[in-house]
């Protein structure tokens, strides 16, 4: 069984330089209606911590509906954060993939026990957010999202 409990991706994640330029290319490229973009939410009600410091770092995102996966556009706004640190570092591209998981404690302290810290977690309406340093064994970050109930 996977660490995460699920085999199931539900989001690919890019980090963009300009969200509004690169959502028009990918709604021009597969021809779907343009999706708002959003801004994060404030830290006071994210409460986000990034390598063990609370952070203002904010995105904007857009979400693109792709069937099983969405792509996630994300254009970091602030400092720090992740999403900062990985298009300063390598440039636009893919940030993480997704995953709804259960139980976020376990599964991250499984994954750390494993040389795969957390990086960056906040909470959103609904739920929480939780970034992954997967780079050496996997290539990726893994983001793990946990919706919480009523």
């Amino acid at each position: 069984m996977s660490i995460l409990g699920t085999m199931q991706v539900c989001q690919v994640g890019l980090v963009v330089h300009d969200i509004e330029k690169s959502l028009d290319a990918y709604c021009e490229v597969f021809g779907i209606p343009r999706p708002p973009v959003r801004i994060t939410d404030e830290y006071e009600l994210t409460r986000a911590v990034y390598r063990g410091q609370p952070t203002r770092g904010r995105a904007k995102l857009a979400f693109i509906d792709m069937g099983q996966v969405q792509i996630e556009l994300i254009e970091p706004v602030g400092e720090p954060s992740t999403w900062k640190e990985a298009l300063d570092e390598k440039g636009e591209g893919v940030h993480h993939i997704a995953f709804v998981i259960k139980d976020t404690d376990q599964v991250v302290k499984d994954l750390a026990q494993k040389d795969m810290p957390m990086v960056q977690q906040g909470h959103y309406t609904g739920g929480m957010y939780t970034y992954v340093d997967c780079v050496e064994k996997l290539g990726v970050t893994l983001e793990l999202l946990e919706n919480f109930k009523g």
